[in-house]
Parts: C-alpha cells; structure tokens; sequence
C-alpha cells in the first residue's frame, strides 16, 4: 500500500517530534514514522531524564553523608536501589506518556515501524509498506559504539542503557570513557557505594571542555575516592565468571585493574545503518555521520537531518533547533537563520558542574581572536563558601573594544544553571557594562558572575584611559 505525504519524518524523539510540529504548523501534510520498542526517543528514555534522576539522588546521598560538615547528623544515609530505580521509573514514565500522548495526538500521522529507503522518494517498512513523500527530515539519533579494542566486543559490558537500569548496587566496576556520559554515571555509581576505576584514553577529562575545567572535575573526582587514569592505550580485555580485568598502558607503566562489571562508555554514533541512505544518494561520514549543509540539507537536497544523526553537538536543544530549521526552510519560510554555533551551549551534569556558552576561549586563542578573559573561584564566593561548594570558578571572555561577551564557562555548584545568566546576553549582543547595570542579590550564588564581569570592566576602562 502506498501513501504519499509532503513531509515524513524518521523518528519521533525530540528531533523528530519538534520537526513533525512545526511542518504541520506551517500546513504540511506529514507523517512520522518510528519503530522504536517503545516512543518517547533517547533523551526521555535512555539520556537526559533518566540519568539526571539518578544523578540526583546520588547527590543527596552524598550531602547526607557530608552532614558532618554542616555541622548535622545522619545516621547511615545509604542508597535504597529499588526504591531509586523505582522512583526513575515513575518520573520517565509521566515524561514518555506525555511524549507518546504528543506524537499521537499530533497533527500529523503517527506511522509505527522500521523505515529504509527504497529511492530518494521512499522508504519501506519491515512489513513491506512503502510510503512516498516529497521531502524527508532524518532524526534518528544515536547508539552506542564499541570501539576496536581487543577484547570489547566479546565482553560482557554494561552500557549507559544498563546503568540506567540498574535496581542494585554494583561491588565494583571499571568505566571505559572520559567524555561526559563516563564522567557522569561514574561519579553516580561512585555515590551510592561502588567502587569506580575510571580509565580514559585522552589526556583529559571531557576533552570537548577547556582543560582547566576537566582538572576541577578530576580533583574532584579523586577526592571522592574514583580511581582516575588518563592518557592511557587500552591492550587488552578480559572476562571471567568472577569479573572483568582491563590491560592498558599509562606512560612507560602496564597496568591491570579488576572489577565485577565493566561499562562501555567510549562514546556513540549515529543511528543511521538501518536507513539504506545508498539506495536514496545521501552521503555520510566514515562513521555513518549524515552530512549536512546549514540548513540541514543533505547531499540530497529534500532529504534533511537533524539531530545526533548529523550532528555535530549531541544536545538537545540543538537538535530541536535544527528540526525547526529544516521543518521550516524546507517549507519555504522567508528570513531564516542557521543555527548559531557562537551560541552554543553546553552542560555536563558532575559536581561540580560544568557550564560553557559561546565562544571557548581555546577557540578564540585558536582563531587568534582579539579577547579579554577574567575568572573568579568559588572558593572566595560567600554563598559557595557555605555551602561547601568549594570546587571550581567563573571565567567570562569579552571583546576588547566594546567589552561584548563573546563567551563564559562556569564550573561549580549548579553551574548549569548559573551558565544561564549569559544566555540572554550573549543573544543580545550585550556587553560586560550591560550585565553590571543589572541587579545581582547577595548572597546568591548568582552573583559571583559579577567579580569577573567588575575585573573585565576596570581592565576596559583601563584600556580606554590609555
């Protein structure tokens, strides 16, 4: 049976739901098809909502345990997994239903089942519907990869998906991965009792972050009691009925370590193998990376992608960003805007925190853009100060001219919120001077954004005197 629509869209996560809506806002005749076990898509299921439960309730663990230092006592505060798996369940379920009650009710055609592409005008489902359509948006997201190291692939390791359900409390485990999903769930399982060994292969912690902030997150990390080795060569996996043991070298050192589990967190990749996007012409990336212009046309040209699938930031609001784009331009809406990647903003969600927004200041040394740069610890903030919030600071980047933010990075207690503070500025084109005439409460937390924003304008000021 065939249906012809002028838009079908390939995923119904938050890419793919976000696209269908505004297509159909703009009087497109459109239908999404998903043949997901279950809908709702990886960051309501599997990614942000499930994990930042978790998170959460492995962070007040860990207060409770620090009571001590607030000068309280909490008698044998520990993790109740069932009770926290329990809890998790609940919430992601409300969000799913609330998902699933969007696609459905949606004004667009919810259409259940695995597409692959026939020819640049259609696709086929596993029960051999074919389904035309004049322009397609791809946002299938990603999956987790498992890197050639010897051994990975035959072991029997964990991924964020099993983390994430996880109803017990693991003895021990060995985290592969330094990126933001290892740091993230190491640190979770490190708080409600597990032994964690963290082994990555770059340098650095959160190598897509400044070094200085990954340095915070690691001391951190240590302090707590992670076991954390970077710049390592991997040589070798191995699995037992008592456990896993991983080989890898460290400087001129081989060194073994042993755990129960073994977590794969060396990154994702796009979930684009099932598409047969030969059959339809589009291009992509060695590692399966749909390949897009910016306005998020493939090489194909009424073929869009939008999301994890092309990347290049696995974020969520980018991903909507540019589902709403493609939705859009390929609905012949005038006066549009590629998405601003001066903009761009980030958060990864350890304790302390990472914010950054805008222009790294990396990038601008990189790009040999003209700057001024100042930061302010946390350490020397009174609200942070007695919260034990200790760890970390606030950098802020501006034009040398005018004083323009270009860029901030905050790393500490709630830095993904406090990163806010600059997202409406930056988007203003607002200065360092526009931001101190605004009101800051003492003593917030907030206002620690101040301290680099005064040094930045007595470094202007001094500027413009000579």
């Amino acid at each position: 049976m065939k249906r012809a629509y002028d838009l079908a869209v390939i995923g119904g996560g938050s890419a793919g739901f976000n696209a269908a809506r505004v297509a159909a806002g703009l009087g497109q005749d459109v239908a999404v098809i998903d043949g997901a076990r279950k809908l709702g898509g990886l960051c309501i299921l599997r990614g942000c909502m499930p994990s930042k439960t978790l998170i959460y309730s492995a962070e007040v663990l860990h207060l409770a345990r620090s009571a001590r230092s607030f000068g309280l006592r909490v008698e044998r505060a520990s993790a109740d997994m069932a009770a926290v798996q329990a809890r998790k369940k609940r919430i992601i379920d409300d969000f799913a239903q609330d998902r699933v009650t969007q696609l459905e009710s949606g004004d667009f055609a919810l259409i259940r089942g695995n597409a692959r592409f026939a020819d640049a005008n259609s696709v086929e489902l596993e029960n051999g519907r074919r389904i035309r359509a004049e322009r397609f948006i791809l946002a299938t997201g990603s999956k987790v990869s498992i890197p050639p190291i010897p051994g990975l692939a035959a072991a029997r390791s964990w991924t964020s998906d099993d983390v994430l359900e996880l109803d017990f409390k693991p003895r021990s485990v060995i985290v592969l991965g330094g990126g933001i999903v290892a740091c993230e769930l190491a640190q979770f399982l490190n708080r409600i009792g597990t032994r964690v060994c963290l082994v990555q292969r770059s340098a650095n912690l959160l190598r897509n972050h400044s070094k200085e902030a990954a340095s915070v997150v690691r001391q951190a990390f240590v302090d707590e009691g992670i076991e954390v080795h970077t710049d390592t060569e991997i040589r070798q996996i191995r699995t037992a009925r008592d456990g896993v043991s991983v080989t890898f070298r460290h400087g001129k050192k081989t060194l073994l370590r042993r755990a129960d589990h073994l977590i794969n967190a060396l990154g994702r990749e796009p979930s684009t193998s099932r598409l047969s996007l030969d059959s339809a012409g589009v291009r992509t990336a060695l590692n399966g990376r749909i390949l897009t212009n910016r306005w998020q046309q493939t090489s194909v040209p009424h073929i869009y992608a939008a999301g994890d699938c092309c990347g290049p930031h696995e974020i969520v609001h980018v991903a909507i960003q540019q589902a709403e784009l493609a939705a859009r331009h390929m609905s012949g809406v005038a006066g549009l805007r590629p998405v601003d990647d001066s903009m761009l903003l980030s958060v990864v969600f350890t304790d302390p925190q990472i914010g950054a927004i805008g222009r790294s200041e990396q990038y601008l040394a990189d790009k040999k853009i003209g700057y001024v740069a100042a930061s302010h610890p946390f350490n020397d903030h009174g609200k942070s100060i007695l919260m034990n919030a200790n760890y970390g600071y606030v950098k802020v980047m501006a034009d040398p001219g005018k004083g323009r933010i270009l860029g901030a990075e905050v790393v500490g207690k709630d830095a993904g919120e406090l990163i806010h503070c600059f997202a409406a500025p930056l988007a203003m084109r607002a200065t360092v001077f526009d931001m101190l005439r605004a009101p800051w409460y003492h003593p917030t937390l907030s206002e620690i954004v101040t301290y680099p924003l005064e040094e930045l304008a007595h470094t202007l000021a001094r500027r413009r005197r000579a």
